[in-house]
């Protein structure tokens, strides 16, 4: 019989089961020999010291099972707020979600996050209510919360609601109208095709410890969540989803979505650069072994692709793959090396981490800063750095990471061979404002015959450059912060000739007398347009008993919220508004308290906003 694959996710807030029902799933598949303990950090997924220390989860990480005739990879990814960007990344190469929710403690902060994510990317999800062997365990309170709070589509499996199905099938709304009952059957194979479709959530409930409601959790990973062959021979078309280092090298996790690799073939990565794969492992009960190919369905470990970046997209049939896109980190803070001597290994092995993972970024300037989505980063980049580079550092408080965008049109020229000018080239810029998150945007307005097309070959070439040129002299505007939303013309270009007439007489013009013209009369041009710095803002939502509501307004509007109107229904208030980035560690911390523990906190990055006032000014340097 034909072998199916399932890329399977498991998710859910810190603490509510997850990893411990991984160690069940393969614990009871045979792959394991003995159940680990996050407790004890001797769990088959957490691998890295710290996750053995907090007991959370913070790099994805992948092993394999056989279910009947489906070949599981199962996805254990990260579960704290902090790495909700190493969460999306990796729903975008699943095939289906168990979303756990502790039937104790039941929906958490994270739980709601983590299924407006799934619901935006169409995943097909069951939800299983953990931790019913528990002294407070209430199935029945916790499933009424993930209807009301997660999806009114949540549908117990024990009871499979004929009138929640029928909403989405018109023969069954037809039999429900008429007053006839389906058959179990068909009631299961309906529930199966509108869990494929993402229309409903079925619930499942039991024990990881204990291993009670496994077998029906088996069950419905394979009856109800889109296993698939895939097509090994259609162009091969994988993403990838995670870089770790190896012995010398970079190994990329990748999923195959079509065709098939194959060691020795070699592919395309970001920037056109073409290398060569010299090893690959796919999944096999349990962990990676060596093999000669990967195929349509599955996940793989590449070897030899050292330029290798998260999100790149790989084979032939990959162009038409959409891109990921991730709202960047709003924060940042100097990192310091409690040796001074370390300070060169420290920016290398930063350097090192950012260039494995794009959502790590480092700037470079007097002093060496990281940019962060939350404070518990801090820590894992810190044991990152003390456990695989040797290296003790320290942590500044954390900051925001501000913006500009122009306020005006500004315009600017270096004319060749003026005494102004140190380069042996002539550029002409002009910068405007573009709309909000427009991004961007440089247009060339100069004739190939004003262009030294001895250097550039030709004059998409050229602009192609200048567009580089351009957008890394954004990167540090008047008050030192990045330009953005912003449209750049260059209106004048002109360059130098040995025998040329006399006013451009001189040594032949290089790409380098461009390239390091740029920043001078890019930064002559913004401060003619005028900037303003922009501050990070999310977008708040806050669930609080009804009881809270004011204590909790007032505290989020003296950290500078603006709220919208409250709705309250049946004893939960829900708040909606905007918060400067920088301040929901602050908002966070205060919920337990304001709330008497039942507060529930979600941020999602909203753009930026203009400061007043003063500008903050940024240390000097680059990114």
């Amino acid at each position: 019989m034909l072998r199916t694959t399932l890329n399977l996710g498991i998710l859910a807030h810190v603490d509510a089961g997850k990893t411990t029902l991984t160690e069940r799933l393969l614990f009871d598949a045979g792959v394991i020999g003995a159940l680990g303990s996050v407790d004890r950090g001797t769990t088959q997924t957490d691998t890295l010291e710290l996750e053995r220390q907090r007991g959370i989860t913070i790099r994805t990480a992948v092993a394999s099972f056989p279910l009947g005739d489906v070949d599981v990879n199962l996805v254990d990814t990260p579960g704290h707020p902090d790495f909700i960007a190493e969460v999306e990344r990796s729903l975008a190469v699943l095939d289906g979600v168990v979303l756990v929710v502790s039937a104790v403690e039941g929906v958490q902060a994270q739980t709601l996050v983590l299924m407006r994510a799934l619901q935006r990317l169409h995943l097909p999800t069951l939800v299983f209510l953990n931790k019913i062997d528990r002294v407070g365990s209430d199935v029945d309170r916790v499933l009424e919360q993930v209807r009301a709070r997660l999806s009114p589509a949540a549908i117990p499996v024990w009871a499979i609601d004929l009138e929640q199905l029928a909403e989405n099938d018109d023969e069954l709304l037809a039999a429900y109208v008429a007053g006839r009952e389906p058959s179990a059957g068909a009631l299961r194979a309906a529930l199966a095709v509108q869990t494929q479709q993402a229309r409903v959530q079925p619930v499942l409930f039991g024990s990881a410890i204990t291993g009670a409601g496994l077998d029906e959790l088996r069950a419905a990973i394979v009856d109800l969540l889109p296993a698939k062959a895939g097509d090994s021979d259609a162009p091969a078309a994988a993403t990838v989803f995670k870089i770790e280092p190896g012995t010398g090298e970079k190994v990329a996790y990748v999923r195959m979505f079509a065709g098939t690799l194959r060691v020795r073939d070699r592919v395309s990565l970001a920037g056109g650069v073409e290398e060569k794969i010299t090893a690959l492992e796919i999944f096999d009960s349990g962990g990676a072994v060596r093999a000669q190919a990967v195929t349509a369905g599955r996940i793989a470990k590449l070897h030899g692709l050292r330029g290798a970046r998260i999100g790149d997209r790989i084979g032939a049939g990959a162009a038409g793959m959409p891109r990921q896109q991730f709202a960047p980190p709003a924060l940042e803070a100097i990192v310091r090396p409690l040796d001074p001597a370390d300070a060169a290994r420290l920016r290398f092995a930063v350097d090192q981490l950012a260039e494995q993972d794009p959502l790590i970024g480092a700037r470079h300037g007097d002093e060496l800063a990281v940019s962060l989505y939350g404070e518990v980063q801090k820590e894992v980049l810190e044991a990152t750095l003390l456990n695989d580079y040797g290296l003790a550092v320290s942590f500044e408080e954390t900051s925001p990471i501000y913006v500009e965008r122009p306020t005006g049109v500004g315009e600017a020229v270096e004319l060749l061979n003026a005494e102004t000018n140190p380069y042996h080239a002539q550029v002409g810029l002009r910068i405007e404002p573009a709309p909000a998150d427009a991004g961007v945007e440089f247009r060339l307005a100069v004739t190939h015959e004003r262009v030294p097309l001895y250097a550039y070959k030709r004059l998409d070439d050229f602009a192609a450059a200048m567009d580089e040129y351009v957008r890394d002299s954004l990167l540090s505007g008047p008050h030192g912060w990045e330009v953005v939303d912003c449209v750049v013309t260059m209106t004048d270009s002109w360059y130098s000739l040995a025998d040329g007439p006399p006013s451009r007489r001189g040594p032949l013009s290089t790409p380098a007398d461009f390239r390091n013209l740029t920043p001078i009369v890019l930064a002559a041009a913004l401060r003619r347009a005028g900037t303003v710095v922009c501050e990070p803002i999310v977008h708040l939502s806050l669930e609080v008993p009804a009881r809270s509501l004011g204590a909790t307004m007032a505290a989020a509007a003296r950290l500078g919220a603006e709220l919208e109107t409250p709705a309250a229904n049946g004893g939960v208030a829900r708040i909606g508004g905007l918060l400067p980035a920088v301040r929901v560690n602050r908002l966070q911390r205060a919920l337990p308290a304001l709330t008497r523990g039942e507060g529930v906190l979600d941020s999602t990055f909203a753009g930026y906003r203009p400061l007043a006032g003063d500008q903050p000014v940024r240390a000097s340097g680059r990114r």
